[in-house]
């Protein structure tokens, strides 16, 4: 069947590769760029799986730049476009979502449009209302960025919000192109689905702030941050995952998932959701203070991608430490080779390592890489594992 993909981002091309091994697929996006190196067989994200089935696997798959071409016979218009979270509104901007709903309602064609974009708890049932349609239902996403593929390819489940023949269609076609056998599928209303996306990405947000708060403590009682996870980890009911200390949560995701769902308890008592929030800002606010007590007058901000493994440095933790750095007397500068501009958020931008290095009376890293080896004595980070 033809299915059509809207946004190409992480989750939207990660769809599309997995779908196209046995589907006609077309993604699209409003960026000529992208669309361009999605036709040439180019990843424009970075992710080894991704890249890999783009260059070597037999998909089919095309990406547009008009929506019409997308949209047309398609069976499904699945949406993955950007919601970013509104301080002022408290709310995702769901904007580019009801645009592409706006358009497949112009088109007046015969489709079921599938939602994987992040949404408020009650979006669904408040977009079948406002637009007086029934064609529309909603499947969370749990990738990773930077293994996004391979997270549909081995999913942990696969959820719809909705107890239909349509969403066990759907269903279907998600579990045809993954690799992992015998896939739990979860049916629900999709009010349910919406608060299991935001739930689930606010328990991730409390386990690392969980291991962050330990490290705090650790590191200003002078202990062994390591020895105490290892030993805490053990047990088998918290487990040996999700527990390297960093600089907070960060990336697209936890941020805005978090303080939705805070938003989305509005009138309902809670004591918790709000702590996960303030408990990353905290975070930030103590790793700046250490860094301080350096003394420095260079500080040398190694990377800015919110992960190992990431090219994506939108909101990522160290955006967050750079801030508060900023209002100290210190000079700041930033290593990060995917950057080609000379500054970054008023910090000039040295990508000679070897000069950066140089340069630097600390070097703050959120992750370690062997890069770093040679001037390990200048490095400051939290990292204990070298991953995540």
């Amino acid at each position: 069947m033809k299915i059509a993909v809207a946004g190409t981002g992480y989750v939207g091309l990660s769809i599309a590769c997995l779908l196209a091994q046995h589907n006609e697929v077309v993604a699209l996006d409003v960026i000529k760029e992208k669309v361009d190196m999605i036709n040439k067989g180019i990843s424009p994200i970075r992710d080894k799986e991704i890249e890999d089935f783009l260059k070597n696997k037999k998909l089919d798959l095309r990406a547009t730049l008009d929506y019409k071409d997308a949209f047309k016979d398609a069976k499904f218009v699945v949406i993955s476009t950007p919601t970013n979270y509104d301080d002022e509104t408290q709310s995702f901007d769901t904007s580019s979502v009801e645009d592409i709903i706006e358009k497949v309602i112009s088109m007046n064609i015969d489709t079921t449009m599938v939602i994987k974009s992040t949404i408020p708890v009650g979006y669904v049932e408040s977009v079948k209302a406002k637009y007086n349609i029934d064609n529309i239902m909603f499947s969370p996403e749990f990738l990773r960025e930077g293994r996004a593929l391979y997270d549909n390819l081995y999913p942990s489940r696969i959820i719809v919000g909705e107890k239909s023949e349509r969403a066990i269609e759907f269903a279907k076609l998600l579990q045809n192109g993954a690799i992992k056998q015998d896939i739990p599928i979860k049916y629900m209303n999709p009010t349910e689905a919406e608060a299991v996306k935001l739930f689930a990405n606010t328990y991730l947000a409390l386990r690392v702030s969980y291991f962050n708060e330990l490290d705090t403590y650790a590191e200003i009682k002078g202990l062994n941050t390591k020895d105490i996870i290892d030993g805490i980890c053990l047990d088998p009911r918290i487990g040996t995952h999700y527990n390297n200390p960093s600089f907070g949560y960060g990336g697209y995701c936890l941020p805005k998932d978090t303080k939705q769902l805070l938003a989305n308890f509005d009138n309902v008592p809670q004591n918790l959701i709000r702590a996960i929030v303030r408990s990353n800002r905290t975070r930030k606010k103590h790793i700046a203070e250490m860094v301080m007590r350096k003394n420095p007058d260079v500080v040398g901000i190694y990377r800015l991608t919110m992960k190992a493994e990431s090219d994506n440095f939108r909101f990522s933790a160290i955006q967050g430490v750079i801030e508060r750095l900023k209002e100290e007397d210190v000079e700041i500068i930033i290593y990060e080779p995917t950057l080609k501009d000379e500054t970054f958020n008023g910090c000039k931008v040295v990508n000679d390592f070897e000069e950066f290095s140089k340069k630097s009376d600390v070097i703050v890293a959120n992750r370690y890489e062997d890069q770093l080896f040679e001037v390990r004595d200048k490095v400051y980070t939290r990292d204990l594992y070298s991953r995540d």
